[in-house]
């Protein structure tokens, strides 16, 4: 697919676009001397974020070095109300602050945010209650059928012409790619993504397949187009779905894939396959007992199903700026959590692969596309709103090469199916990355 010329997307009053950010932005600086509290404020803060080597510039040029080492970083805070954000919930200000423009980083982003998250990670331990409580982040919006709408419109619906601008032009994946050799192209890897996807379910020629939340329908057209299946794809969205729809059409697919303009609770019908990619992240745990019974339901005997999801090593809350500003509802399940689903329907897992270090590669190639065309996302939006999401993009980094998220890939079937595969020597024997794409 070819990308769509940057334009700025209409709006209706029927189908409003509420995600750019209004915040205001408040980039007045001003020249007046720091209180010595406020310099006082400064060092704490960074103690309480185990001292990391950044160099902080106040308003009027001051500077406060790092304790006993260089700096590898400069936050420069362009106004007093800044430092106050920032000390009353860094979670939420950083980003917020970043996005105005009233905080300014020197130094690579990613690097930055890698460097933080494991400073904290390792001081945190030794924060006073009030101080934790203070600074947690707060439980998810919830997820029920109007919500998950709403929320998933907030994200995704911002227009096909910006995700064009940066996603795989194959498939349009907005999930983890698998780059089974390091090299990998975003667009090989991706499909190779794909391609491991559909040797794990063992996909074969006419067997029907049912997806949950199936983006801009890149999976249900792979699945098609390669292995000759039914599928059946369902998602919320109207913008994706409107693309989805048009691309099978456009590659005569139609006679193969119904997309399903729905919530995932309403499939109906038993499949071979149940497949969902990168949608459990917007369940939210309070369902997960009637996800699990939906699979339980869905699947034929013989059945393979395959969750693919952000994770955590153990159960924490989303950030608290990027469930606010960002993902709505979002809530990353830690393995544990991510199990009840298997244990809830007496399900067999078969499988857990953990690719953390795809996406966090995956992600690099993202923002660099992102990079290259932040103009015109500016033209599309506006500088806010691209500040906000080079901090997402940045921040997804460093918490995948920090270990803070995980991304599992988990495949199981009814506890009764014994046609299960001796070993999982086909889903390697030929590369999955196609040479050219």
């Amino acid at each position: 697919m070819t990308q769509s010329t940057a334009q700025k997307p209409e709006h209706t009053e029927q189908d409003p676009k509420p995600h750019v950010l209004t915040l205001p932005l408040e980039a007045a600086q001003t020249d007046r001397q720091p209180h010595s509290y406020e310099r006082w404020l400064v060092a704490k803060l960074m103690r309480m974020a185990g001292s990391p080597p950044i160099q902080f510039r106040l308003w009027n040029g001051e500077v406060i070095e790092p304790e006993g080492q260089e700096p590898r970083f400069v936050l420069h805070l362009l106004d007093p109300k800044a430092l106050y954000s920032l000390v009353a919930n860094p979670n939420l200000a950083f980003g917020d602050l970043y996005s105005a423009g009233r905080l300014e980083v020197e130094g690579d982003l990613p690097d930055l945010m890698e460097t933080l998250y494991r400073s904290v990670h390792s001081a945190r331990e030794q924060w006073p209650r009030w101080l934790d409580a203070l600074w947690r982040n707060h439980n998810p919006r919830p997820t029920g059928i109007t919500e998950a709408k709403e929320n998933i419109h907030h994200h995704y619906d911002l227009g096909n012409e910006f995700y064009q601008l940066w996603l795989d032009r194959a498939e349009m994946q907005y999930t983890c790619a698998y780059y089974e050799q390091p090299d990998l192209t975003l667009e090989q890897a991706q499909l190779a993504k794909l391609e491991h996807v559909c040797r794990k379910l063992r996909l074969k020629p006419g067997m029907t397949v049912v997806e949950a939340g199936c983006g801009w329908g890149g999976l249900a057209r792979y699945m098609a187009r390669n292995y000759g299946v039914k599928v059946h794809a369902y998602n919320i969205s109207r913008e994706q779905l409107a693309f989805a729809r048009s691309e099978a059409s456009r590659q005569n697919l139609d006679h193969l894939i119904d997309y399903v303009e729905d919530d995932y609770r309403n499939i109906s019908g038993q499949y071979d396959a149940f497949v969902s990619i990168g949608m459990l992240e917007h369940v939210g745990k309070a369902n997960y007992p009637a996800l699990s019974e939906l699979i339980k339901r869905s699947l034929k005997p013989d059945g393979l199903a395959l969750l693919h999801s952000i994770g955590r090593n153990r159960p924490m809350l989303m950030n608290a700026w990027i469930e606010k500003r960002i993902f709505p509802g979002a809530y990353p399940p830690s393995i544990g959590e991510f199990m009840e689903i298997c244990e809830l329907g007496d399900f067999s897992v078969l499988d857990v692969e953990n690719l953390r270090l795809h996406y966090a590669q995956t992600l690099s190639h993202w923002m660099d596309r992102f990079t290259e065309n932040q103009d015109q996302v500016s033209a599309m939006y506006d500088e806010h709103f691209t500040r906000a999401w080079r901090m997402y993009l940045a921040g997804s980094i460093a918490a995948f090469r920090a270990g803070s998220l995980q991304l599992f890939q988990v495949v199981f079937s009814h506890g009764s199916n014994n046609r299960l595969p001796q070993n999982r020597r086909d889903l390697y024997d030929t590369a999955a990355a196609p040479e050219d794409a």
